[in-house]
């Protein structure tokens, strides 16, 4: 790259917002007179001293930044912050070492929600809040990200979704900086409204505040080893089913719902799909419940309701182990574990509209089998596709496999087994959090693996979030020739 100036300055301003957001813990642990109060105001020290730095060394250099630089920054940014942000997870009480720290804290950037912290329960308030903040900061850069950058950069069919990133898109708001702060107050609204929910349902105001923000980012960190579990409320579990749910929705659409177009939700393809999708996954493992292992059709609803939803939006939340519920459920948590909400959500997984784009592709294939001379074309949102959306929704699909495939055999050549190799490997590349199996379920975290593969999952958790082909990239030849 021949100026790496602009990239440098950007990274720079969001360490500085990092090492605000670590004051809010350090406050927190003083005012409960918790030690751990010096550790997070030391990292917010040395971590604003860096991005200072970096501004101040990069601050006269502003062009506007190439197609290559975004990519370099994209993963750059991701990678410099989590690095940062595991600096009080190192040097809290719990003596984590930098391999756990740094995989609890990319677990929270990314919304994944895999935790390798034994004993949350009686783990100080400043590190439950701060795994919180992180998640609750990686669910807004994550929309950010859907709705602005990947579009620009083409990758996986993310052009799509273009919003103010060109110019034949459909402006939202006429301006970048307005949708950004729409975008921004409406994830403020949404968890503050969530936070109140729980905190009228029976949680604490701190643990409703902390799952409001694990809950709107879709990254399921709790306060509690036990999770949602621990509170076996119906109204704290209805409310939590609910803001899942909303948060598996693009956020864009919600700014055109409240701007006067109320009908923009369902008349969104991908919604609409996400919808059936959901409430299809819940209808089946009620039944499977209810007739197969002999549950009570209320308590059946109940725990298909939030466990489905957990899942699909890549929550990870768990109000039982549905590990123990049986081949069935278990295939169908696996394959459904991978699918995720909408884009432009804070959901992570492949994405509703990628099963669109290949449904709407293999129909349009079988027409043509059936009339070889007619025409035929296939539509999203009655809009045609076009080839190289296509083409990359393909790709991104035989990447997703082959990473998939390769992390679970790296997985198993450290000594696990086949159940928790595929299962953490799908989690991590889907951002999901828990996978299946004693070791990774919902009933047990990730504390038990070897740090190669703590490593290994940390690095699939980036790539899963950054769609693949944003870091894939980088390691091209032809990438870096100038």
């Amino acid at each position: 790259m021949a100026h790496l100036g602009p990239i440098f300055l950007i990274i720079g301003i969001l360490l500085t917002i990092l090492a605000s957001a670590m004051l809010i813990p350090a406050a927190v642990d003083y005012y409960v007179m918790n030690p751990d109060w010096k550790n997070f105001a030391a990292s917010a020290f040395f971590t604003a001293f860096v991005g200072i730095a970096l501004i101040f060394t990069n601050q006269n250099r502003t062009s506007r930044i190439t197609l290559k630089q975004t990519f370099v920054l994209t993963t750059l940014s991701w990678l410099v912050l989590g690095i940062f942000a595991a600096i009080p997870l190192r040097f809290a009480r719990l003596g984590l070492s930098y391999t756990d720290a740094f995989f609890e804290a990319m677990s929270g950037l990314t919304t994944t929600g895999s935790t390798v912290i034994v004993g949350l329960d009686m783990a100080p308030p400043g590190l439950l809040l701060w795994r919180a903040i992180l998640q609750w900061l990686g669910g807004i850069g994550i929309i950010v990200l859907a709705m602005a950058v990947l579009p620009i950069l083409k990758i996986g069919g993310m052009q799509l979704f273009r919003t103010e990133s060109s110019d034949r898109s459909e402006k939202v708001l006429p301006r970048a900086k307005q949708f950004a702060a729409a975008i921004g107050g409406f994830y403020i609204f949404l968890t503050l409204f969530c936070a109140t929910c729980l905190w009228l349902a029976g949680m604490s105001g701190f643990d409703a505040i902390c799952h409001a923000m694990t809950t709107v980012a879709t990254g399921g960190f709790s306060t509690h080893d036990a999770s949602i579990l621990y509170y076996d409320s119906i109204k704290i579990e209805t409310v939590l089913f609910f803001f899942m749910l909303f948060s598996g929705v693009p956020f864009v659409l919600y700014i055109q719902f409240f701007r006067g177009r109320p009908m923009v939700l369902w008349r969104d393809m991908q919604v609409r799909w996400y919808l059936f999708i959901t409430f299809g996954c819940i209808i089946a493992i009620t039944c499977w419940l209810y007739f197969f292992r002999g549950y009570y059709l209320l308590e059946a609803i109940r725990l298909s309701s939030f466990n489905v939803v957990s899942v699909i939006t890549t929550t990870g939340y768990a109000s039982d182990d549905y590990g123990q519920w049986g081949s069935f459920a278990i295939l169908f948590f696996f394959l459904f574990s991978v699918t995720g909400g909408c884009t432009g959500s804070t959901a992570g997984g492949i994405k509703i509209f990628r099963y669109q784009v290949l449904f709407e592709t293999a129909k349009v294939q079988l027409n043509r089998l059936v009339q070889p001379h007619g025409i035929f074309r296939p539509l999203y949102n009655n809009k045609p596709l076009e080839e190289t959306i296509i083409s990359s929704v393909l790709s991104f699909f035989i990447l997703f496999a082959f990473f998939f495939t390769s992390l679970a055999i790296l997985l198993s050549l450290t000594g696990l087994d086949y159940i928790t190799s595929m299962s953490a490997a799908a989690s991590a590349l889907a951002n999901l959090g828990p996978g299946l199996g004693e070791i990774v379920g919902p009933a047990g975290n990730f504390s038990d693996l070897t740090d190669i593969a703590k490593w290994m999952l940390a690095f699939g958790m980036l790539i899963g979030r950054l769609e693949i082909f944003t870091v894939l990239i980088l390691f091209s030849p032809y990438f870096w020739r100038n």
